[in-house]
C-alpha cells in the first residue's frame, strides 16, 4: 500500500528554489546533484516534465543543514 501524500504539502521546482532562496528552478536540479541527501520528488514524471516535493521534507533538510558553516542559496 503507498503512503497518503496530502497535497497541500506539494510544491514544484519553483517553490523547492523560493524555500532555497535560489534565483533560478533549474538550481534545483543542481543541488540534487550536489547534496545526496536532499530530499528526492516524490513524483518525477520524466525530463521536461513536472517533479514534486513534499515541502515538510524540504523545510526540515534545510533546517538540518542550517549550522554557522554552511549557507544555503549561494547561487544566487
Amino acid at each position: 500500500m503507498c503512503p497518503l501524500v496530502n497535497t497541500k504539502h506539494l510544491i514544484d521546482a519553483q517553490g523547492v528554489a523560493g524555500l532555497l532562496h535560489l534565483r533560478h528552478t533549474n538550481s534545483v536540479s543542481t543541488y540534487l546533484r550536489r547534496y545526496p541527501d536532499m530530499p528526492r520528488p516524490v513524483l518525477d514524471l520524466g525530463t521536461g516534465r513536472p517533479r514534486l516535493w513534499l515541502k515538510p521534507q524540504v523545510i526540515r533538510w534545510l533546517r538540518e543543514r542550517r549550522t554557522p558553516d554552511v549557507r544555503m542559496g549561494g547561487e544566487r
